[in-house]
């Protein structure tokens, strides 16, 4: 069984929307659960006006009945609020009127798609470009790894993200279970455990954007009850852990990924690296510690998977930047529009859902059938494989 989704709609269109295909069929959905995950999103200090004026759900409109997924593609919508405003801008029919009726954008902004997206789909509009490459999208992808999670939870596999850094900020470490981690980080209003650090965070996001300026910061997800063997050593392609990267590379404003200590092992010799192997007729085969994050050779061996993006700051500034018109190719300072100071708080929501998806994803790869009591069997079937090995 393939699993896959597509998505489609603006920053300012009417909605998102997207078609998921391969769940299983008798998959129970909870519309609350899934509703919720969006407004998670949308949380978060340092967040702009468009988070007061949006308060996204997600309609299923396709794929379910009576509460239970039938095995045909599921189709997901979150519409758009602020869509009014917007109908005559961005109408799919022709209409009249002067470039600053249509709010045509010709002046690109540096650190977004707009002049890459015009040269290479030759678009003299960049609001074309624009609508799409936006942010907003990750709120469709959040309803989309919602799905996901809730097929894992059904296996008890178990998904929870934080905050790690805001800027200079960092949070402390600590050794919170799974589940106290996403009690406390949805209290908090940067999503960290630890008060003092949220405090601190807050001062410094408000400093930030009186200086007129954002900031990014370095977010985590941790996946408990990961079976051994999600994901493959035998092709590129099927390295889950790579997946796993691709999938957060794609996420809005992230410039890079690392898998439990990351970056750090290439300053730590071997022994203090790699993983120590031990058995116990309770456990089975388990590792000492996890500092390689849940992978050894594109496979999950069955430890927490951890998961590290860093999100650069959001280049919608009140402090423009200097760029080029593409009418007159003059310089000019960039034009601003509605931006968050801080996006990193929803950005580790994010996280979570695309990770949760690849999750999924290789998990009815290896367990797969078309109704989910036939994967259960087969997932039992492998934990007996395991038990005996």
């Amino acid at each position: 069984m393939s699993l896959r989704y597509l998505t489609a709609g603006e920053t300012h269109g009417p909605q998102l929307t997207a078609i998921i295909e391969g769940l299983p069929s008798n998959l129970v959905l909870d519309f609350e659960a899934l509703n919720f995950e969006l407004a998670r999103r949308q949380k978060g200090y340092g967040r702009g006006r468009r988070m007061q004026i949006e308060k996204d759900t997600a309609q299923i409109v396709g794929g379910v009945r009576h509460g239970y997924t039938t095995g045909a593609p599921v189709a997901l919508v979150v519409e758009n609020s602020d869509w009014k405003h917007w109908q005559n801008i961005m109408n799919i029919e022709p209409i009249e009127g002067t470039d600053e009726e249509k709010r045509r954008v010709h002046r690109p902004r540096p650190g977004h798609a707009d002049l890459n997206g015009g040269l290479k789909y030759n678009l003299k509009d960049l609001r074309n470009v624009l609508e799409r490459s936006s942010a907003r999208e990750t709120a469709v992808r959040v309803a989309v790894g919602a799905v996901a999670k809730q097929l894992l939870e059904r296996f008890g596999i178990r998904i929870a993200g934080q905050v790690i850094r805001i800027g200079e900020i960092e949070a402390p470490p600590h050794q919170l279970p799974l589940e106290e981690l996403a009690r406390v980080t949805e209290a908090s209003s940067v999503r960290v455990v630890d008060l003092e650090t949220e405090k601190k965070m807050e001062e410094y996001i408000d400093k930030i954007k009186a200086e007129g300026d954002s900031i990014g910061g370095i977010v985590e997800c941790i996946v408990e009850g990961v079976p051994i063997g999600l994901g493959s050593h035998v092709q590129y392609d099927r390295k889950l852990d790579g997946r796993i990267a691709q999938a957060v590379m794609s996420i809005n404003a992230f410039k890079g990924v690392e898998i439990g200590i990351g970056f750090e092992a290439g300053t730590l010799p071997g022994s203090q690296v790699h993983d120590e192997i031990l058995y116990s007729q309770e456990r089975g085969y388990y590792r000492a510690t996890n500092r390689l994050g849940g992978f050894e050779g594109g496979m999950t061996n069955g430890m927490p998977v951890v998961v590290r993006g860093v999100m650069k700051p959001i280049p919608t500034l009140y402090k423009p930047l200097q760029s080029v018109d593409i009418d007159t190719r003059e310089p000019f300072a960039a034009q601003v529009e509605r931006s968050d100071a801080c996006a990193v708080p929803a950005a580790s929501v994010v996280l979570e859902h695309v990770v949760a998806w690849e999750i999924a994803k290789a998990f009815l790869e290896k367990f797969g059938g078309d109704s989910i009591e036939e994967i259960e069997r087969n997932y039992q079937n492998y934990l007996a494989q395991l038990e005996s090995y």
